[in-house]
């Protein structure tokens, strides 16, 4: 490593310069989604095509509020369902496998660790073939299990290594005054898990959010439909009007955004938990 005049690491500007433009390669998509968002409808064929909206309009945001609201809402409330049914059979799993010294421990986590390999596609198929008998198909509450699927095991897999290194002490304590095991999950190992809880609600929304396979194949028909779904139906039905679907676009992106944003912290403590012991 190079060194300057007084001892430190001398910073090489080609390395700045080299990660700002990949950077911006990375948000280029981003700022044109933005861009065409707020180009006139005449203007979308221009040759070259305008790099600034030199003559901004907001009427594809006004369709947004007028024709996608209620998907959006739907993606909000399956979001939350699957937040919630994630962290409430993730946290308990964990707990027994890290620390209740739960039989078929290693199993149960290669099982998790498969579960994931199994694409959604595949699993999809057999939620349709169980659905049609349980009368699920087209239904909230069939999208937010369905979806939570693909959150479980993750969240289980997370919870396990940050509870692991919890100290026993703790739990010793505990008990000595006289809490139960689940008494003292919900006392004790749940609010110490505070970050890894934060991460693994933010994946199960964001896996939830941004769902497209398991929306159209047990939810195609359904009166309200997730903001996915609703966006491909509306590039079909709408082709000209890609200053309403890049709005469209750019509206369900900001949640997500928002909660990467002010979640970061917590993201990088939770992943990072129970990766080093003493």
């Amino acid at each position: 490593m190079a060194l300057n005049a007084h001892g430190r690491p001398r910073r090489t500007w080609w390395k700045t310069a080299l990660g700002i433009f990949f950077t911006l390669l990375m948000l280029f998509p981003v700022y044109w989604m933005v861009n065409v968002s707020l180009t006139q409808r005449s203007d979308l064929r221009n040759d070259p095509p305008n790099i600034l909206p030199l003559d901004p309009t907001f009427e594809g945001y006004q369709a947004v509020f007028d024709q996608q609201l209620p998907a959006l809402g739907i993606s909000l409330l399956i979001g939350f369902g699957c937040v919630v049914l994630t962290v409430a059979l993730a946290a308990p799993a964990g707990y027994a496998i890290a620390l209740l010294r739960l039989r078929g421990g290693r199993t149960l986590n290669f099982i998790l660790l498969v579960a994931q390999m199994i694409p959604a596609v595949v699993m999809a198929m057999g939620f349709y073939a169980i659905y049609v008998r349980l009368g699920l198909l087209n239904s909230i509450p069939g999208l937010i299990l369905a979806d939570s699927t693909i959150a479980v095991p993750f969240g289980v897999l997370l919870f396990t290594a940050f509870m692991s290194g919890i100290p026993r002490e703790l739990l010793q304590a505990a008990r000595m005054d006289g809490a139960s095991a689940w008494r003292t999950f919900v006392s004790v190992v749940m609010p110490i898990s505070r970050n890894s809880v934060l991460t693994v609600s933010l994946f199960a929304f964001l896996w939830a959010w941004s769902d497209f396979v398991f929306a159209s194949t047990l939810a195609r028909n359904a009166d309200f439909v997730p903001i996915t779904l609703s966006i491909y139906a509306y590039i079909g039905n709408n082709t000209t009007q890609w200053n309403a679907i890049m709005a469209t676009a750019v509206v369900a992106s900001i949640p997500a955004a928002v909660l990467l944003v002010f979640a970061q912290r917590y993201v990088a403590a939770g992943v990072t938990a129970g990766a080093v012991k003493d």
